[in-house]
């Protein structure tokens, strides 16, 4: 009898098994599950990205679960996880900002970290060259030389641009007109290492100075320092490439024309040369370049030689840049520094840079390094930092 007890006792107790067995396995085991599972982030952010380029977050939560990501509390992107807990999400700020970012998912939250959105700092100048007595200073006092005073200025940019109009080479025989330049391949490395350029324009009325070889060693010269030649190349297909410069996931192409072509200077299908300024092949170049590139920027040689006021041919030139969608246009040849005009709130033409690394004296050694902030819509601000040239050498005014 006094078994009973104990019998029921099991049978109690296989009965509450039962029912403990009936909640893990009934309707409310999948949010259980869900909940279990643990929500992670595979996603390191970038050091920055510029406004309107998306950050791309992924990671796991649970199977066929919500996800939402979240900037500064505020949700931005949402999805369902994959049946294996896959999930991917995107961002993109329309301002600069510093964007705290964390992903959700039933109740469980993730820290991604913090974004810093800016806009890509381009900064441009104007003419420079190894020729004349630059040529001899650089033997004398090395290759830096040029560079020492502005440096700093110019490596504080993302990007970088510069009209080389000189030949860089060792061979050839000088054009039979009135200024030739060039120097030596060792004045190039510290053009990026030292001032931190990333593009040189090569078109202009000086880089076929020694001929075509020479011209050939110079696209080479460049492209051995680390920095991107445009605007001249073995043929006018090659100079009329744009280079593609990448910065906070932002895209800018830049293309290089000149419209100051002495006899035997224009590439043609099969010769080297320069890419010669044409409304067509500008307008084709800039539709091309868009297609791989957020925002393009063309670079002439044009105007008349201390005029800093824009002619008619440079203002059909810009106009057409502008028409087939680029949003920056800079210029040189003038040698003296001119005026910016803003045709839209989202372009800037810069009509004359002037010199920089040129020999230079009176008007002729005022000039400026032009910084344009750029995001995926076009500029979004400038400024001209003034530069005083001392000789051929370059130095913020002020210093």
């Amino acid at each position: 009898m006094r078994r009973l007890p104990a019998l029921a006792g099991l049978a109690l107790g296989a009965a509450a098994a039962a029912v403990a067995v009936t909640v893990r396995t009934g309707a409310d085991s999948a949010p259980a599950r869900a909940a279990a599972a643990p929500l992670t982030v595979e996603t390191t952010l970038p050091d920055w990205r510029a406004p309107g380029v998306p950050v791309r977050v992924s990671g796991f939560a649970g199977p066929h679960e919500r996800v939402v990501l979240r900037a500064g509390g505020h949700a931005v992107d949402h999805t369902v996880a994959g049946r294996l807990g896959r999930y991917d999400l995107r961002f993109a700020a329309a301002r600069p900002g510093r964007y705290r970012l964390t992903v959700t998912a039933g109740g469980r939250g993730h820290a991604v970290g913090t974004l810093v959105v800016r806009r890509v700092v381009v900064e441009a100048v104007g003419d420079i060259t190894f020729g004349e007595q630059v040529g001899p200073a650089l033997s004398a006092h090395g290759a830096a030389y040029p560079w020492r005073h502005v440096a700093p200025v110019l490596r504080d940019a993302d990007i970088t641009v510069g009209n080389l109009e000189t030949a860089v080479s060792t061979r050839g025989v000088a054009a039979a007109k009135e200024y030739t330049f060039r120097g030596p391949p060792g004045a190039l490395p510290p053009v990026r290492d030292v001032a931190g350029f990333d593009v040189l324009t090569l078109a202009n009325n000086h880089t076929v100075d020694f001929g075509r070889d020479a011209l050939l060693d110079t696209v080479r010269a460049v492209r051995a320092a680390g920095i991107a030649p445009i605007g001249a190349g073995a043929t006018a297909a090659r100079a009329r490439r744009p280079a593609i410069v990448e910065e906070g996931g932002l895209k800018v192409a830049f293309l290089g024309y000149s419209d100051v072509n002495p006899a035997g200077f224009n590439a043609t299908a099969d010769t080297p040369g320069t890419a010669a300024a044409d409304v067509s092949a500008i307008t084709a170049d800039v539709h091309a370049a868009l297609r791989r590139a957020d925002v393009a920027v063309c670079f002439f040689h044009w105007g008349v030689e201390l005029h800093a006021e824009p002619n008619g041919r440079q203002q059909v030139f810009a106009g057409a840049c502008l028409n087939a969608g680029a949003r920056l246009v800079l210029g040189a040849h003038p040698h003296v520094l001119g005026g910016l005009s803003r045709p839209t709130p989202r372009s800037l033409v810069a009509w004359t840079l002037g010199n920089f690394v040129f020999p230079s004296s009176g008007p002729t050694a005022r000039t400026a390094i032009l910084r344009a902030d750029l995001d995926a819509s076009g500029v979004r601000g400038y400024r001209l930092l003034p530069v005083t040239i001392d000789g051929f050498r370059p130095r913020p005014a002020g210093t």
